[in-house]
């Protein structure tokens, strides 16, 4: 089996395969209405929501990514929290384009395409032989959104330009202030949609903007969601944003 052992955090950000798990894929994801969370809606931001019918298509998607990849890669998930993968970067693409907006920056398909190339290149560079696609489904990302990951990228790229002048800092020092910065303002963004997640899937985490598990207290209102790789790495989850 090939060990696709590339996060994309690594490539989105500034700056270990987790074991497959023996569970399997819910046959699907049920429609509910669950506190102040929309009817039909697995997340509302702001005037937004994405539907579980969006969701459920992603899902399917990442699927079937995943029996085609199957033997060429390790799942940085176990396979029942597809739903959960799938959210959280549905709901992480929607934050970074408010973002953007918040920042009056306007990226343009030359901007998107050059990330493409940039995140491939990486891919390339990880030395595992493995494929963009294979990369993507390992990290929850349904291959048919890589598109948006590019945008995502560049909108990183467009935004970090912004704070730095241009140059990037070559001082360790300065860079963690930088990467502090560009975590304030996503930060300030994700604040400002009000994100709530329908309950069945769990909550959201917003250290690393990803769908993990409702806390104990509240597992009664959130029976089918389980903890995201993210979520068993921290054992508690920033469930409010911290700006």
């Amino acid at each position: 089996m090939l060990r696709t052992s590339m996060k994309l955090g690594t490539v989105v950000r500034l700056g270990t395969v987790v074991k497959l798990g023996t569970a399997v894929l819910a046959a699907g994801i049920a429609v509910a209405a669950c506190g102040t969370v929309q009817m039909g809606a697995a997340a509302v931001l702001g005037n937004s929501r994405i539907s579980t019918a969006t969701l459920a298509a992603q899902v399917s998607n990442l699927n079937a990514g995943y029996t085609v990849y199957k033997n060429r890669v390790s799942l940085q998930y176990p396979v029942s929290q597809m739903p959960q993968q799938a959210l959280s970067w549905l709901v992480r693409f929607q934050v970074r384009d408010t973002m953007a907006a918040q920042q009056n920056i306007t990226v343009t398909a030359g901007a998107v395409q050059r990330a493409l190339v940039q995140i491939d290149a990486q891919v390339r560079q990880g030395g595992s032989g493995a494929t963009l696609p294979e990369i993507a489904v390992a990290n929850g990302l349904p291959p048919d959104l890589i598109p948006d990951l590019a945008r995502y990228q560049a909108i990183q790229n467009a935004v970090i330009a912004q704070l730095d002048g241009g140059k990037l800092p070559t001082r360790k020092a300065a860079q963690a202030s930088l990467q502090a910065t560009f975590n304030t303002v996503q930060c300030q963004a994700s604040k400002s949609l009000n994100i709530k997640i329908n309950p069945q899937f769990g909550m959201l985490d917003y250290s690393q903007l990803s769908v993990v598990a409702a806390p104990p207290s509240l597992s009664a209102t959130a029976p089918s969601a389980t903890p995201s790789a993210s979520a068993s790495a921290s054992a508690k989850p920033q469930l409010t944003p911290p700006c």
